[in-house]
């Protein structure tokens, strides 16, 4: 960074991408963990790619939100989808290609990506 103005714009763009609307007129909330044992296990991009996928593809009824930890480490980077009257679905080991497909199959498709959830792991 050279000057505060590129910064800010950066943190507008950043600003832009999380959270993108009120969980209120928000159907469904995207929650990834970004505590320190998630950001090192690869939250970031996993939180970016989402983020940029909600945006691209209009999904309006989408929020994208970012929480502290979750308390499974073991199962970094997690993403938890919650749909209003519906279960809430827990991701695990996520990368940007899983959260991709989760988009798609889940948040478009409207069928969850079993082999991705904690359930799948604890069989």
């Amino acid at each position: 960074m050279k000057s505060l103005a590129e910064l800010k714009a950066i943190r507008d763009k950043v600003q832009g991408q999380v959270g993108l609307r009120s969980e209120a007129e928000a159907g469904t909330r995207v929650v990834v963990g970004m505590a320190t044992c998630g950001i090192a296990s690869g939250a970031r991009p996993v939180l970016n790619a989402l983020s940029e996928a909600v945006q691209e593809k209009k999904l309006d009824n989408v929020a994208v939100v970012q929480t502290g930890c979750i308390g499974l480490c073991q199962y970094e980077p997690i993403v938890e989808v919650i749909e209003q009257g519906k279960e809430k679905v827990t991701y695990i080991k996520m990368t940007p290609e899983k959260a991709m497909e989760v988009v798609n199959r889940h948040l478009i498709g409207g069928h969850v990506v079993t082999e991705y959830t904690i359930q799948s792991a604890l069989k």
